[in-house]
């Protein structure tokens, strides 16, 4: 099969395209033909060798994907050859990864693809969407008439957070930086929509929370100031971190107890397949209804792996703002 893999660590050229072995399903696992793959950041940060894991060599990156069954092991009992699927989690702790034509999934891992979602959506919302419902419901527990903040609406996760929200009946502030990605924020249902690089952030946030505070902060970047974040926040509100390895910010502990707040710090691949499945669902399901769609912002070939890399990395760590959406690789081009 055609797959993209890299031999060590290190900056997007060590990706290469050629042959590999066709990946035979072991028990409970299902072979995928992959359709449709996406990039995330964490793909980037394993290949650069930034995240340690122990990887398979050769190593195949990638943890998104969408396709159809061509094969199951045995004791597969969800799934059967010609089902179309989507999932995540690959190419993470040791498992290989889904920038190729074919890979073998663990089946807790899948999950069915609604017959009216292409599989370019469902490859793109697949983590991003997985991360978002973790961090708003399985965290922060949100429920109809919360306000949620969210910084970089138009992101792979900020657009995620905007949409379910929206469907779970909350309101919704969010940051952006330029005219356009304001326009797109708003049409993804946000409420109130703020360019960071000329508004006073604090002051639009605190007037569209209509001076009660935000209940629910899903900081999608590295955290930096959570005094002017604790300050913002509602009584009993619920903060959530999910980005910034490196970051320490000074924490504000006499006005975040006395606040009553709570803080929630997860990463998305340490949650269990069971956690997980409840997401998947719920995203399914939205998708289906056309409450949620991935932007997919760019789309490569497989031979052009090591561009996709190079774009993300691009926009996630030196913040090219050439990126709106995630980044869909199309093994079979």
């Amino acid at each position: 099969m055609k797959a993209a893999f890299l031999d060590q660590p290190g900056p997007p050229e060590v990706i290469r395209t050629g042959e590999l072995p066709t990946p035979t399903p072991g028990a409970g696992e299902v072979l995928v033909r992959v359709t449709a793959a996406s990039v995330n950041p964490i793909d980037t940060y394993i290949r650069a060798g930034l995240v340690a894991m122990t990887l398979p060599r050769p190593f195949i990156p990638g943890c998104d994907l969408a396709g159809v069954v061509e094969a199951v092991g045995a004791g597969v009992k969800r799934f059967h050859v010609g089902d179309r699927v989507w999932g995540s989690n690959q190419g993470l702790l040791g498992r290989q990864g889904t920038f190729a034509e074919y890979a073998a999934v663990g089946e807790q891992w899948l999950y069915p693809t609604p017959t009216n979602v292409a599989d370019e959506q469902a490859a793109a919302a697949a983590l991003v969407g997985i991360t978002a419902h973790l961090g708003l419901f399985g965290c922060a527990k949100l429920h109809a008439g919360d306000t949620v903040f969210v910084n970089g609406g138009t992101g792979g996760v900020g657009s995620m957070v905007i949409q379910m929200a929206k469907a779970a009946g909350a309101r919704v502030v969010t940051t952006v930086g330029s005219a356009e990605k304001a326009t797109l924020a708003a049409e993804l249902g946000a409420d109130a929509v703020i360019n960071y690089k000329t508004d006073d952030v604090a002051a639009k946030v605190k007037e569209a929370a209509g001076g009660a505070g935000i209940t629910v902060w899903y900081e999608t970047q590295p955290p930096t100031d959570l005094d002017r974040t604790v300050e913002l926040m509602a009584p009993r509100g619920r903060v959530v971190v999910m980005a910034g390895r490196a970051a320490r910010p000074v924490f504000p502990n006499g006005p975040f107890y006395v606040k009553g707040l709570s803080l929630h710090g997860f990463a998305m691949f340490n949650a269990t397949p069971d956690e997980q499945r409840v997401c998947g669902a719920d995203l399914a399901q939205w998708l289906g209804q056309g409450k949620i769609k991935a932007l997919i912002g760019a789309r490569f070939p497989l031979a052009d792996a090591a561009k996709a890399h190079a774009l993300q990395e691009e926009n996630t760590g030196k913040k090219a703002g050439t990126l709106t959406g995630k980044i869909v690789v199309l093994p079979s081009v």
